[in-house]
């Protein structure tokens, strides 16, 4: 099996609107050499400050998984991060000129599409991959989620939604092979409720918005004024529910779309473990919180065992003096003792 990092060959771009300023943003990704990850740089910004792509920069999960270095910040990084995992593209720099990436449709597909336009380049560098030996375990007793890593032949992700509503109900995906990801996850979108649109709408978010980027389940009667409010932000002359408790001018890609979806953020929240993991993961009500915590759990992991296998190397290095050479150029002799 092939195990060399690649890139693209070429640039690409995509623009589109935030989804939470609702500004204008452009997206450029540009090929990177051997061994730098995935990095974003704020080209609106004065010196144009970049961002890795890593967990330990992760300073807000709310709505999306925000990235924080040196006061420079970017929000909801997960779906792109994702098209870049699924497509195995181990290098890039992410040109972005605004706080967030454009939401396109709400899942990862135009990034994919983008990113296959540009093609995919092999490096001579073998991939930095971490496999997985021993079952690793984080859990959020409030939330009741969890996620647990156990070792496997390749990379896998299983998710297990379960929001206790009707509408939505239990929901399961599974992800047995990344080249599986472009057909069957890619283009999940995301998901809200009727109830977190309305806290959104009066904090005044999601102002790139529109009813074709998101699935808004409906589990609670809509009042004549949440009514209003929706068409004013959607720009409907007609806002209205459709028979399986979704609002209207959407249909479903999948039945299961919301666990795929939440799939697809795992896949994207795990790239800033910064690498590529051979294992399975196993993510049951999964989150941005949860996700990013067990990133950085997982990374402070990888950290330890590498300190660790560079002290076998240095302990394994040939001595430069034996006990005979060293009692030579002693000053003492015996009885003295020698250790």
């Amino acid at each position: 099996m092939n195990n060399k990092q690649t890139t693209i060959k070429d640039s690409v771009s995509l623009e589109g609107v935030g989804i939470h300023t609702g500004k204008d943003v452009k997206l450029t990704f540009h090929p990177a050499k051997e061994n730098t990850g995935y990095v974003f740089k704020r080209v609106d910004l004065d010196d144009e400050p970049e961002i890795e792509a890593l967990a330990k920069y992760v300073v807000n999960t709310q709505r999306g998984t925000t990235l924080e270095k040196d006061g420079v910040k970017l929000k909801t990084t997960e779906h792109v991060l994702a098209a870049l995992v699924g497509l195995e593209i181990d290098n890039i720099l992410i040109e972005i000129n605004a706080e967030e990436p454009p939401i396109m449709d709400g899942s990862s597909k135009f990034f994919v599409d983008a990113l296959e336009k540009a093609g995919l380049k092999e490096l001579c560098s073998l991939r930095n991959e971490y496999i997985v030996k021993d079952v690793i375990s984080f859990n959020d007793p409030e939330s009741g989620s969890e996620i647990t890593l156990i070792p496997s032949e390749k990379y896998q992700i299983t998710t297990m939604v379960d929001y206790e509503t009707k509408v939505l109900g239990t929901q399961n995906a599974t992800l047995t092979k990344l080249s599986e990801f472009k057909d069957e996850f890619s283009n999940a979108r995301t998901f809200s409720f009727l109830h977190e649109i309305e806290m959104l709408l009066e904090n005044n978010l999601i102002k790139g918005g529109d009813l074709n980027n998101a699935i808004v389940y409906v589990d609670k009667k809509i009042s004549e004024n949440t009514m209003e409010k929706l068409k004013k932000a959607f720009n409907k002359d007609k806002v209205s529910v459709k028979s399986n408790g979704i609002l209207d001018n959407l249909n479903l890609h999948y039945q299961n779309e919301a666990a795929r979806h939440k799939l697809l953020d795992v896949l994207g929240d795990l790239a800033l473990i910064g690498k590529r993991i051979k294992g399975k993961v196993i993510a049951k009500k999964p989150g941005h919180f949860i996700n990013t915590q067990f990133a950085k759990k997982v990374s402070r992991i990888i950290e330890k065992e590498e300190r660790l296998n560079m002290k076998k190397l240095e302990y394994n290095k040939k001595a430069i003096m034996d006990a005979d050479q060293i009692m030579n150029i002693l000053p003492h002799r015996p009885p003295f003792s020698f250790y």
